[in-house]
């Protein structure tokens, strides 16, 4: 399992379409005996046989990993660290440093805050949003620290300690027509994009099906998987309108200058004030410490100057919350 995931699926996929290169034809024997059958490789390991190959065999090694028990001594507790799991994101929240590996942001210091509290080592790994809710519902990540908003839904499967106000936002080009977006008509037969598995994803398909129901044109949702490749599709007018993370998007117009905002909304709809959690496998025992160590954060003043220093100060809470309400469960 190790050999596979360690080694880069480019590089696996490489070698099985290469293998002739090593052997140019395979057997089957008795070793240094006779041998029962001979063929060629090339005709054994075709090019779809070799990316079907490389592609199984890479799944299987992080579908094992993922799910594989995960062993403690029976006499000390089930967590000797926290992990502040991070995904593939963009400034202020979470992305690479100069070195394209370590990760950092306000999520990551947050996290280091946590850690310092409860005397524990921070993990930050980065990975994808996908699956950091698939390693946290494995075990594999003790916590997760990634602008995770507090949703009924998610609430059936882990647990939340809540450190931040979920603002959501929409970014249009500078030169875009379109001057506010407050309600759902505001969206009716516009190109929009959405990050795919997120909580505003549901809020804007909610949207739309009210659009629908209402005998309004539906929205081209377009996905894509990484927030750079949005703003060159808004710069060239293939998408409209992004909905997004007000943090990630105010410091893009910050910085660049050549889009805007023209509305923002509570993460958990029109009706709750959204909130960012720490989240962690439900029943596991962590969120308590969690919320705990959050609370610490909070009243020694820690966790202002972290906000303060990414900019953030307007999304601070006076306290941190267990599980609280969160966006409501969408109707079918």
């Amino acid at each position: 399992m190790w050999l596979f995931r360690s080694v880069p699926l480019i590089l696996q996929l490489l070698f099985w379409y290469n293998l002739a290169l090593l052997y140019p034809r395979l057997s089957v024997g008795v070793p240094f005996g006779p041998e029962f059958f001979d063929f060629g490789t090339m005709d054994l390991i075709t090019p779809l046989t070799a990316a079907a190959l490389g592609l199984a065999l890479h799944q299987a090694a992080y579908a094992a990993e993922i799910s594989a028990p995960r062993r403690s001594p029976p006499s000390r507790p089930r967590c000797p660290r926290t992990s502040g799991c991070n995904g593939e994101g963009t400034p202020p929240l979470v992305f690479p440093a100069t070195d394209d590996t370590t990760v950092i942001g306000v999520e990551t210091d947050i996290a280091q805050l946590v850690a310092d509290v409860l005397g524990l080592e921070l993990a930050p790994e980065n990975t994808s949003w996908e699956d950091l809710f698939l390693a946290a519902k494995s075990g594999k990540y003790e916590a997760v620290f990634n602008n995770v908003t507090v949703t009924e839904e998610r609430k059936d499967i882990y647990d939340f300690a809540t450190y931040r106000i979920d603002q959501l936002a929409w970014q249009v080009a500078a030169n875009s027509p379109i001057k506010k977006i407050a309600e759902p008509a505001d969206i009716a037969g516009l190109r929009v994009s959405v990050g795919a598995g997120t909580n505003q994803e549901k809020v804007l398909l909610d949207w739309d099906r009210q659009n629908t129901a209402a005998g309004r044109k539906p929205a081209e949702i377009l996905y894509y998987e990484k927030y750079g490749d949005v703003l060159l599709a808004l710069k060239s007018g293939r998408v409209q309108a992004y909905f997004g993370p007000n943090p990630t998007l105010a410091y893009n117009i910050a910085v660049s200058g050549d889009s805007r905002l023209v509305g923002t909304f509570s993460g958990a709809g029109p009706d709750l004030q959204g909130l960012i959690a720490a989240m962690t496998k439900k029943g596991n025992g962590l969120v308590g410490p969690l919320q705990e160590a959050l609370a610490t954060v909070i009243e020694n003043g820690k966790y202002a100057q972290v906000l303060d220093r990414w900019g953030l100060a307007n999304e601070a809470i006076p306290k941190s919350e267990i599980n609280p309400p969160g966006l409501p469960r969408q109707t079918p």
